[in-house]
Protein backbone atom coordinates (compact mmCIF):
# COMPACT_ATOMS: atom_id res chain seq x y z
CA UNK A 1 0.00 0.00 0.00
CA UNK A 2 1.40 2.91 -1.08
CA UNK A 3 2.56 5.61 2.03
CA UNK A 4 0.09 8.41 3.39
CA UNK A 5 3.45 10.48 2.90
CA UNK A 6 3.73 9.87 -0.87
CA UNK A 7 0.62 12.68 -1.76
CA UNK A 8 2.90 15.24 0.07
CA UNK A 9 6.19 14.34 -1.85
CA UNK A 10 5.39 15.44 -5.49
CA UNK A 11 8.89 15.76 -6.89
CA UNK A 12 7.76 19.29 -8.37
CA UNK A 13 6.99 20.38 -4.97
CA UNK A 14 10.21 19.47 -3.26
CA UNK A 15 12.59 22.82 -2.10
CA UNK A 16 14.41 24.14 -4.91
CA UNK A 17 18.37 24.56 -3.89
CA UNK A 18 20.10 26.98 -4.97
CA UNK A 19 22.18 25.54 -7.98
CA UNK A 20 18.99 25.04 -9.77
CA UNK A 21 17.70 28.49 -8.97
CA UNK A 22 18.20 30.35 -12.67
CA UNK A 23 16.29 33.55 -12.51
CA UNK A 24 18.75 36.51 -11.43
CA UNK A 25 17.76 40.38 -10.66
CA UNK A 26 17.34 41.36 -14.15
CA UNK A 27 15.25 38.85 -15.59
CA UNK A 28 12.96 38.81 -13.20
CA UNK A 29 12.12 42.46 -13.85
CA UNK A 30 12.00 41.33 -17.46
CA UNK A 31 9.44 39.53 -16.25
CA UNK A 32 7.21 42.09 -14.57
CA UNK A 33 7.16 44.28 -17.82
CA UNK A 34 5.32 41.93 -19.24
CA UNK A 35 3.23 40.29 -16.23
CA UNK A 36 2.18 44.40 -16.00
CA UNK A 37 0.70 44.65 -19.08
CA UNK A 38 -2.88 42.98 -18.59
CA UNK A 39 -6.33 44.34 -19.07
CA UNK A 40 -7.28 44.66 -15.53
CA UNK A 41 -4.69 47.66 -15.61
CA UNK A 42 -6.23 49.59 -18.94
CA UNK A 43 -9.89 48.74 -16.81
CA UNK A 44 -8.48 50.26 -13.96
CA UNK A 45 -7.35 53.45 -16.01
CA UNK A 46 -10.54 53.56 -17.56
CA UNK A 47 -12.97 53.16 -14.42
CA UNK A 48 -10.83 55.61 -12.52
CA UNK A 49 -11.08 58.52 -15.17
CA UNK A 50 -14.61 58.32 -14.70
CA UNK A 51 -14.31 59.98 -11.48
CA UNK A 52 -11.09 61.64 -11.38
CA UNK A 53 -8.29 63.56 -13.22
CA UNK A 54 -5.54 61.32 -15.02
CA UNK A 55 -3.15 62.50 -12.93
CA UNK A 56 -4.74 61.69 -9.64
CA UNK A 57 -5.36 58.25 -11.24
CA UNK A 58 -1.61 57.34 -11.44
CA UNK A 59 -0.86 58.90 -8.04
CA UNK A 60 -3.60 56.41 -6.77
CA UNK A 61 -1.96 53.50 -8.87
CA UNK A 62 1.71 54.23 -7.49
CA UNK A 63 0.48 54.21 -4.01
CA UNK A 64 -1.18 50.84 -4.57
CA UNK A 65 1.54 49.33 -6.74
CA UNK A 66 4.02 50.24 -3.75
CA UNK A 67 2.16 48.51 -1.37
CA UNK A 68 1.47 45.29 -2.73
CA UNK A 69 4.84 45.08 -4.39
CA UNK A 70 5.95 45.52 -0.85
CA UNK A 71 4.41 42.98 0.35
CA UNK A 72 4.64 40.30 -2.76
CA UNK A 73 8.41 41.09 -1.72
CA UNK A 74 7.75 39.89 2.01
CA UNK A 75 6.03 37.18 0.75
CA UNK A 76 8.74 36.12 -1.72
CA UNK A 77 11.23 35.14 1.13
CA UNK A 78 9.63 31.81 1.40
CA UNK A 79 10.62 31.05 -1.95
CA UNK A 80 13.96 32.82 -1.67
CA UNK A 81 15.08 31.65 1.29
CA UNK A 82 13.73 27.84 1.47
CA UNK A 83 13.13 27.22 -1.73
CA UNK A 84 9.41 26.12 -1.47
CA UNK A 85 6.22 26.91 -3.37
CA UNK A 86 3.12 29.05 -1.83
CA UNK A 87 1.08 25.61 -1.64
CA UNK A 88 3.77 23.44 0.23
CA UNK A 89 4.47 26.40 2.61
CA UNK A 90 0.42 26.83 3.08
CA UNK A 91 0.71 23.73 4.74
CA UNK A 92 2.27 25.47 7.88
CA UNK A 93 -0.25 28.11 9.05
CA UNK A 94 -3.41 25.86 7.26
CA UNK A 95 -1.74 22.04 7.31
CA UNK A 96 -1.41 19.13 5.23
CA UNK A 97 -5.26 18.71 4.48
CA UNK A 98 -6.12 22.34 5.46
CA UNK A 99 -3.82 23.83 2.69
CA UNK A 100 -6.36 22.94 -0.22
CA UNK A 101 -9.31 25.15 0.34
CA UNK A 102 -7.48 28.33 0.30
CA UNK A 103 -4.90 27.15 -2.63
CA UNK A 104 -7.43 25.79 -5.01
CA UNK A 105 -9.51 29.59 -4.68
CA UNK A 106 -5.92 31.03 -5.35
CA UNK A 107 -5.66 28.48 -8.35
CA UNK A 108 -9.17 28.79 -9.56
CA UNK A 109 -8.47 32.84 -9.62
CA UNK A 110 -5.39 32.69 -11.62
CA UNK A 111 -6.96 30.02 -13.99
CA UNK A 112 -10.01 32.49 -14.77
CA UNK A 113 -7.30 35.06 -15.13
CA UNK A 114 -5.54 33.08 -17.98
CA UNK A 115 -9.13 32.53 -19.74
CA UNK A 116 -9.34 36.17 -19.55
CA UNK A 117 -5.76 37.49 -20.82
CA UNK A 118 -6.40 34.76 -23.40
CA UNK A 119 -9.46 35.93 -24.60
CA UNK A 120 -8.30 39.56 -24.63
CA UNK A 121 -4.96 38.22 -26.58
CA UNK A 122 -7.17 36.35 -28.79
CA UNK A 123 -8.92 39.19 -29.93
CA UNK A 124 -6.05 40.88 -30.75
CA UNK A 125 -4.69 37.58 -32.63
CA UNK A 126 -8.29 37.96 -34.13
CA UNK A 127 -7.86 41.40 -35.68
CA UNK A 128 -4.21 40.96 -37.01
CA UNK A 129 -4.88 38.03 -38.81
CA UNK A 130 -7.84 40.09 -40.45
CA UNK A 131 -6.47 43.24 -41.15
CA UNK A 132 -3.31 41.06 -42.88
CA UNK A 133 -5.63 37.92 -44.43
CA UNK A 134 -8.75 39.07 -43.95
CA UNK A 135 -9.61 35.93 -41.74
CA UNK A 136 -11.87 36.19 -38.69
CA UNK A 137 -12.33 33.73 -36.16
CA UNK A 138 -11.51 34.66 -32.45
CA UNK A 139 -12.30 31.08 -31.17
CA UNK A 140 -9.81 29.49 -32.94
CA UNK A 141 -7.37 32.18 -32.05
CA UNK A 142 -8.61 31.74 -28.51
CA UNK A 143 -7.39 27.60 -28.74
CA UNK A 144 -4.63 28.13 -30.64
CA UNK A 145 -3.16 31.14 -28.15
CA UNK A 146 -4.19 29.00 -25.04
CA UNK A 147 -2.15 25.90 -26.58
CA UNK A 148 1.18 28.09 -27.31
CA UNK A 149 0.84 29.57 -23.59
CA UNK A 150 0.10 25.85 -22.26
CA UNK A 151 3.15 24.26 -23.80
CA UNK A 152 5.85 27.65 -23.17
CA UNK A 153 4.40 27.11 -19.38
CA UNK A 154 5.23 23.03 -19.12
CA UNK A 155 8.44 23.42 -20.85
CA UNK A 156 9.48 25.54 -17.66
CA UNK A 157 10.45 28.88 -15.79
CA UNK A 158 13.39 29.20 -18.19
CA UNK A 159 11.68 29.11 -21.24
CA UNK A 160 9.32 32.02 -19.40
CA UNK A 161 11.96 33.71 -18.31
CA UNK A 162 13.22 33.84 -22.36
CA UNK A 163 10.01 34.54 -23.49
CA UNK A 164 10.17 37.28 -21.29
CA UNK A 165 13.86 38.39 -22.42
CA UNK A 166 12.35 39.04 -26.26
CA UNK A 167 9.11 40.31 -25.57
CA UNK A 168 9.86 42.75 -23.06
CA UNK A 169 11.35 45.13 -25.26
CA UNK A 170 9.10 44.85 -27.89
CA UNK A 171 6.36 45.94 -25.36
CA UNK A 172 7.88 48.81 -23.80
CA UNK A 173 8.58 50.70 -27.23
CA UNK A 174 4.91 49.45 -28.60
CA UNK A 175 3.14 50.92 -25.07
CA UNK A 176 4.94 54.29 -25.19
CA UNK A 177 3.61 53.95 -29.48
CA UNK A 178 -0.02 53.49 -28.08
CA UNK A 179 0.17 56.01 -25.44
CA UNK A 180 0.83 58.89 -28.25
CA UNK A 181 -1.63 57.12 -30.79
CA UNK A 182 -4.36 57.87 -27.96
CA UNK A 183 -3.51 61.08 -26.67
CA UNK A 184 -3.36 61.96 -30.52
CA UNK A 185 -6.50 61.05 -30.86
CA UNK A 186 -8.11 62.63 -27.78
CA UNK A 187 -6.08 65.83 -29.13
CA UNK A 188 -8.19 65.69 -32.43
CA UNK A 189 -11.23 65.86 -30.75
CA UNK A 190 -10.23 69.27 -28.38
CA UNK A 191 -9.43 67.10 -25.37
CA UNK A 192 -5.92 67.23 -23.42
CA UNK A 193 -6.15 64.04 -21.27
CA UNK A 194 -3.73 65.71 -18.99
CA UNK A 195 -6.64 68.87 -18.13
CA UNK A 196 -9.52 67.24 -18.10
CA UNK A 197 -10.97 66.58 -15.03
CA UNK A 198 -12.89 63.32 -15.53
CA UNK A 199 -14.80 62.03 -18.51
CA UNK A 200 -18.22 61.39 -16.93
CA UNK A 201 -18.94 62.18 -13.15
CA UNK A 202 -16.72 64.22 -11.53
CA UNK A 203 -15.98 63.89 -7.86
CA UNK A 204 -16.92 67.04 -6.58
CA UNK A 205 -16.22 66.81 -2.54
CA UNK A 206 -13.52 65.57 -0.57
CA UNK A 207 -15.18 62.63 0.24
CA UNK A 208 -16.16 61.83 -3.35
CA UNK A 209 -12.36 62.00 -4.27
CA UNK A 210 -11.35 60.06 -1.33
CA UNK A 211 -13.44 57.38 -2.34
CA UNK A 212 -12.34 57.16 -5.88
CA UNK A 213 -8.65 57.31 -4.80
CA UNK A 214 -9.18 54.33 -2.75
CA UNK A 215 -11.14 52.35 -5.17
CA UNK A 216 -7.98 52.53 -7.88
CA UNK A 217 -5.92 51.61 -4.83
CA UNK A 218 -7.81 48.69 -3.61
CA UNK A 219 -8.34 47.50 -7.23
CA UNK A 220 -4.41 47.65 -7.15
CA UNK A 221 -3.85 45.56 -4.33
CA UNK A 222 -7.05 43.81 -5.44
CA UNK A 223 -5.52 42.16 -8.70
CA UNK A 224 -2.15 41.49 -7.57
CA UNK A 225 -3.39 39.85 -4.21
CA UNK A 226 -3.35 36.83 -5.88
CA UNK A 227 0.10 36.93 -6.69
CA UNK A 228 1.15 38.40 -3.34
CA UNK A 229 -0.23 35.02 -1.79
CA UNK A 230 1.82 33.04 -4.20
CA UNK A 231 4.95 34.59 -5.29
CA UNK A 232 6.91 31.85 -3.84
CA UNK A 233 6.20 29.60 -6.17
CA UNK A 234 8.08 31.97 -8.72
CA UNK A 235 10.54 33.24 -6.09
CA UNK A 236 11.98 29.90 -5.52
CA UNK A 237 13.74 29.94 -8.72
CA UNK A 238 15.32 33.55 -7.93
CA UNK A 239 18.68 33.49 -7.13
CA UNK A 240 19.61 34.60 -4.28
CA UNK A 241 23.10 34.89 -2.14
CA UNK A 242 24.22 32.42 0.32
CA UNK A 243 25.26 33.14 4.45
CA UNK A 244 23.41 37.13 4.07
CA UNK A 245 21.41 37.54 7.16
CA UNK A 246 20.50 41.55 5.81
CA UNK A 247 16.82 40.76 4.33
CA UNK A 248 16.92 43.42 1.45
CA UNK A 249 20.32 42.56 0.14
CA UNK A 250 19.12 38.65 0.26
CA UNK A 251 15.62 39.46 -1.29
CA UNK A 252 17.57 42.36 -4.42
CA UNK A 253 16.29 39.81 -7.00
CA UNK A 254 12.41 40.43 -6.23
CA UNK A 255 13.06 43.89 -4.80
CA UNK A 256 13.88 45.49 -8.12
CA UNK A 257 11.01 43.79 -9.77
CA UNK A 258 7.84 44.14 -7.68
CA UNK A 259 9.34 47.72 -6.20
CA UNK A 260 10.39 49.37 -9.18
CA UNK A 261 9.79 47.73 -12.51
CA UNK A 262 5.77 46.81 -11.67
CA UNK A 263 5.31 49.61 -10.24
CA UNK A 264 6.57 52.11 -13.64
CA UNK A 265 5.23 49.83 -16.16
CA UNK A 266 1.50 48.66 -14.64
CA UNK A 267 1.17 52.56 -13.87
CA UNK A 268 1.53 53.50 -17.02
CA UNK A 269 -0.83 50.81 -18.00
CA UNK A 270 -3.30 52.26 -16.12
CA UNK A 271 -2.61 55.81 -17.29
CA UNK A 272 -2.76 54.12 -21.28
CA UNK A 273 -6.28 52.93 -19.83
CA UNK A 274 -7.54 56.20 -18.71
CA UNK A 275 -6.03 57.74 -22.32
CA UNK A 276 -8.01 55.21 -24.12
CA UNK A 277 -11.37 55.79 -22.53
CA UNK A 278 -10.93 59.76 -22.46
CA UNK A 279 -10.59 59.57 -26.29
CA UNK A 280 -12.61 56.94 -27.03
CA UNK A 281 -14.89 56.04 -24.50
CA UNK A 282 -13.56 52.51 -24.09
CA UNK A 283 -10.35 51.88 -21.63
CA UNK A 284 -9.85 47.91 -23.58
CA UNK A 285 -7.36 49.25 -26.30
CA UNK A 286 -8.08 46.20 -28.67
CA UNK A 287 -11.44 47.93 -29.31
CA UNK A 288 -9.98 51.28 -29.38
CA UNK A 289 -7.09 50.84 -31.52
CA UNK A 290 -9.02 49.01 -33.99
CA UNK A 291 -11.34 52.52 -33.99
CA UNK A 292 -8.36 54.68 -34.40
CA UNK A 293 -5.89 53.29 -36.15
CA UNK A 294 -5.77 50.52 -39.29
CA UNK A 295 -3.63 48.56 -41.74
CA UNK A 296 -0.14 47.90 -40.46
CA UNK A 297 0.25 50.32 -37.54
CA UNK A 298 -2.84 48.12 -36.33
CA UNK A 299 -1.34 44.95 -36.38
CA UNK A 300 1.96 46.23 -34.72
CA UNK A 301 -0.27 47.73 -31.62
CA UNK A 302 -2.29 44.33 -31.11
CA UNK A 303 0.88 42.45 -31.51
CA UNK A 304 2.17 43.74 -28.13
CA UNK A 305 -1.31 43.25 -26.42
CA UNK A 306 -0.39 39.57 -27.62
CA UNK A 307 2.87 39.44 -26.34
CA UNK A 308 1.93 41.30 -23.14
CA UNK A 309 -1.16 38.57 -22.43
CA UNK A 310 0.99 35.17 -23.22
CA UNK A 311 3.68 36.40 -20.82
CA UNK A 312 1.65 37.72 -17.96
CA UNK A 313 -0.39 34.54 -18.34
CA UNK A 314 2.86 32.07 -18.25
CA UNK A 315 4.30 33.21 -14.78
CA UNK A 316 1.24 35.24 -13.01
CA UNK A 317 -1.16 32.70 -13.50
CA UNK A 318 -0.16 29.62 -15.07
CA UNK A 319 2.67 28.43 -13.22
CA UNK A 320 0.96 29.15 -9.16
CA UNK A 321 -2.26 27.19 -10.81
CA UNK A 322 0.03 24.51 -11.89
CA UNK A 323 1.32 24.01 -8.74
CA UNK A 324 -1.56 24.29 -6.47
CA UNK A 325 -3.20 21.27 -8.62
CA UNK A 326 -0.05 19.10 -8.57
CA UNK A 327 -0.08 19.58 -4.77
CA UNK A 328 -3.87 18.77 -4.47
CA UNK A 329 -3.74 16.00 -6.79
CA UNK A 330 0.22 14.78 -5.64
CA UNK A 331 2.88 12.46 -7.51
CA UNK A 332 0.00 11.27 -9.60
CA UNK A 333 -0.52 15.21 -10.90
CA UNK A 334 2.66 16.06 -12.21
CA UNK A 335 3.31 20.02 -12.86
CA UNK A 336 3.10 19.56 -16.42
CA UNK A 337 -0.68 17.86 -15.96
CA UNK A 338 -1.67 21.21 -13.46
CA UNK A 339 -0.47 23.40 -16.38
CA UNK A 340 -3.37 21.85 -18.70
CA UNK A 341 -5.93 21.50 -15.68
CA UNK A 342 -5.17 25.53 -15.66
CA UNK A 343 -5.98 25.85 -19.05
CA UNK A 344 -9.06 23.72 -19.01
CA UNK A 345 -10.49 25.58 -16.01
CA UNK A 346 -9.48 28.93 -17.36
CA UNK A 347 -11.45 28.66 -20.77
CA UNK A 348 -14.96 26.81 -18.93
CA UNK A 349 -14.84 29.96 -16.81
CA UNK A 350 -16.14 31.96 -20.45
CA UNK A 351 -13.70 35.07 -19.88
CA UNK A 352 -15.50 36.45 -22.56
CA UNK A 353 -18.35 36.94 -20.57
CA UNK A 354 -16.28 38.63 -17.28
CA UNK A 355 -15.79 42.22 -18.95
CA UNK A 356 -18.46 43.85 -17.59
CA UNK A 357 -17.59 42.22 -14.09
CA UNK A 358 -14.30 42.95 -14.27
CA UNK A 359 -13.49 45.80 -11.42
CA UNK A 360 -16.06 43.65 -8.94
CA UNK A 361 -14.16 40.64 -9.34
CA UNK A 362 -10.76 42.19 -8.81
CA UNK A 363 -12.26 43.78 -5.25
CA UNK A 364 -14.02 40.47 -4.27
CA UNK A 365 -11.28 38.21 -5.20
CA UNK A 366 -9.35 40.75 -3.21
CA UNK A 367 -11.36 40.17 -0.28
CA UNK A 368 -10.90 36.65 0.19
CA UNK A 369 -7.18 36.38 -0.51
CA UNK A 370 -5.65 39.86 1.65
CA UNK A 371 -6.80 37.30 4.64
CA UNK A 372 -4.67 34.59 3.49
CA UNK A 373 -1.63 37.13 2.99
CA UNK A 374 -1.96 38.14 6.37
CA UNK A 375 -1.61 34.78 7.69
CA UNK A 376 1.36 33.89 5.79
CA UNK A 377 3.16 37.14 7.07
CA UNK A 378 2.62 36.77 10.79
CA UNK A 379 3.16 32.91 10.26
CA UNK A 380 6.27 32.95 8.66
CA UNK A 381 7.96 36.35 10.03
CA UNK A 382 6.23 36.58 13.44
CA UNK A 383 5.48 33.64 15.16
CA UNK A 384 7.97 31.24 13.53
CA UNK A 385 10.55 34.39 12.59
CA UNK A 386 11.39 32.75 9.38
CA UNK A 387 12.42 29.37 10.43
CA UNK A 388 10.47 26.27 9.16
CA UNK A 389 10.69 22.80 9.64
CA UNK A 390 10.13 21.99 5.79
CA UNK A 391 11.05 18.09 6.68
CA UNK A 392 7.80 17.85 8.30
CA UNK A 393 6.05 19.74 5.49
CA UNK A 394 6.65 17.00 3.76
CA UNK A 395 5.34 14.05 6.45
CA UNK A 396 1.48 13.40 6.79
CA UNK A 397 2.03 12.80 10.58
CA UNK A 398 4.44 15.27 11.32
CA UNK A 399 3.86 19.15 13.29
CA UNK A 400 2.08 20.55 10.68
CA UNK A 401 -0.81 17.49 11.07
CA UNK A 402 -2.61 19.64 13.31
CA UNK A 403 -6.15 18.04 14.03
CA UNK A 404 -6.99 15.49 11.81
CA UNK A 405 -5.07 17.46 8.85
CA UNK A 406 -6.56 21.16 9.65
CA UNK A 407 -4.87 24.38 11.66
CA UNK A 408 -8.39 25.79 13.07
CA UNK A 409 -6.30 28.77 13.84
CA UNK A 410 -5.53 29.93 10.43
CA UNK A 411 -9.28 28.67 9.02
CA UNK A 412 -11.07 30.63 11.95
CA UNK A 413 -8.67 33.50 11.12
CA UNK A 414 -9.47 33.25 7.48
CA UNK A 415 -12.93 33.16 7.99
CA UNK A 416 -13.08 36.42 9.99
CA UNK A 417 -11.28 38.35 7.53
CA UNK A 418 -12.55 37.30 4.43
CA UNK A 419 -16.06 37.52 5.60
CA UNK A 420 -15.32 41.27 6.91
CA UNK A 421 -13.62 42.69 3.74
CA UNK A 422 -16.50 40.98 1.76
CA UNK A 423 -19.09 42.71 3.78
CA UNK A 424 -16.51 46.02 3.72
CA UNK A 425 -15.81 45.62 0.09
CA UNK A 426 -15.20 48.92 -0.77
CA UNK A 427 -12.24 48.58 1.79
CA UNK A 428 -11.71 45.02 1.14
CA UNK A 429 -7.72 44.53 1.02
CA UNK A 430 -7.20 46.20 4.32
CA UNK A 431 -9.95 44.56 5.63
CA UNK A 432 -8.98 41.21 5.21
CA UNK A 433 -5.74 41.66 5.60
CA UNK A 434 -5.15 43.03 8.96
CA UNK A 435 -8.11 41.43 10.84
CA UNK A 436 -6.42 37.92 9.40
CA UNK A 437 -3.41 38.65 10.55
CA UNK A 438 -4.38 39.35 14.13
CA UNK A 439 -7.02 37.21 14.36
CA UNK A 440 -4.34 34.42 13.57
CA UNK A 441 -1.49 35.73 15.85
CA UNK A 442 -3.71 35.50 19.00
CA UNK A 443 -5.21 32.25 17.73
CA UNK A 444 -1.94 30.67 16.77
CA UNK A 445 0.35 31.55 19.06
CA UNK A 446 -1.86 31.67 22.57
CA UNK A 447 -4.13 28.66 21.50
CA UNK A 448 -3.24 26.66 18.59
CA UNK A 449 0.91 26.08 19.12
CA UNK A 450 0.46 25.82 22.81
CA UNK A 451 -1.81 22.62 21.88
CA UNK A 452 0.05 21.93 18.56
CA UNK A 453 4.16 22.11 19.44
CA UNK A 454 5.94 23.72 16.67
CA UNK A 455 10.00 22.71 16.76
CA UNK A 456 10.95 26.08 14.89
CA UNK A 457 9.07 28.07 17.47
CA UNK A 458 10.30 25.70 20.65
CA UNK A 459 13.45 25.66 19.20
CA UNK A 460 14.51 28.56 16.91
CA UNK A 461 17.83 27.42 15.66
CA UNK A 462 19.18 28.61 12.67
CA UNK A 463 21.27 25.92 11.64
CA UNK A 464 18.22 23.57 11.77
CA UNK A 465 15.51 25.66 10.42
CA UNK A 466 16.75 28.55 7.93
CA UNK A 467 18.59 27.50 4.70
CA UNK A 468 19.66 30.01 2.15
CA UNK A 469 20.77 32.37 4.95
CA UNK A 470 22.56 29.52 6.79
CA UNK A 471 24.27 28.79 3.41
CA UNK A 472 22.67 25.62 3.03
CA UNK A 473 19.54 23.55 1.17
CA UNK A 474 16.40 21.71 1.84
CA UNK A 475 17.11 17.70 0.34
CA UNK A 476 13.76 16.00 0.88
CA UNK A 477 14.02 12.43 -0.28
CA UNK A 478 10.99 11.25 -2.40
CA UNK A 479 10.22 8.24 0.59
CA UNK A 480 9.15 9.36 3.45
CA UNK A 481 12.61 8.30 5.82
CA UNK A 482 13.97 10.86 8.07
CA UNK A 483 17.42 10.34 7.68
CA UNK A 484 17.39 11.63 4.52
CA UNK A 485 14.92 14.55 5.09
CA UNK A 486 17.42 17.16 5.98
CA UNK A 487 19.37 20.36 5.08
CA UNK A 488 22.15 19.53 2.97
CA UNK A 489 25.54 22.22 2.75
CA UNK A 490 25.21 24.26 -0.58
Amino acid sequence: MENKDQRLRSPDLFPIGSAERNIGTFGFAIMWVGMAVVLAAFAMGGDGVVTLPLGWVIVASLIGCFLIGLVITIVGDIGVEHGLSFPVYMRAPFGTSGTHIPSIVRAITASIWFGINTYFGSTAMNGILNILTGFDNWVLCFAIFATVQIINTAIGIKAIERFADVAAPIIILISIWIYYVLSGQAASNGTNVWSIEAVEAPATTGVEVFNGFMLVILAVLGFWSTLGNDIPSISRFIKGPKHERNWFKRNKGTIVGTLITMPIVQTFMVAIGGVSYIALGNYDPVVALQESASGLVLAILLLMIILAQWSTNTAANVVPAATIFSNVGGPKVPFYVGVVIAGIVGTLAQPWALFSVLSPFLLYSGAILSGVIGILIVDYYIIRKRRVNVPDLYRSEGQYRYNNGVNLAGYISWILGGGLALIFVNYSFFVGFFVSAIAYYFLAKHWYFRKFKQAEVEDPDDEKYLALTVGKDWVIDEKDDSEKDNIASV
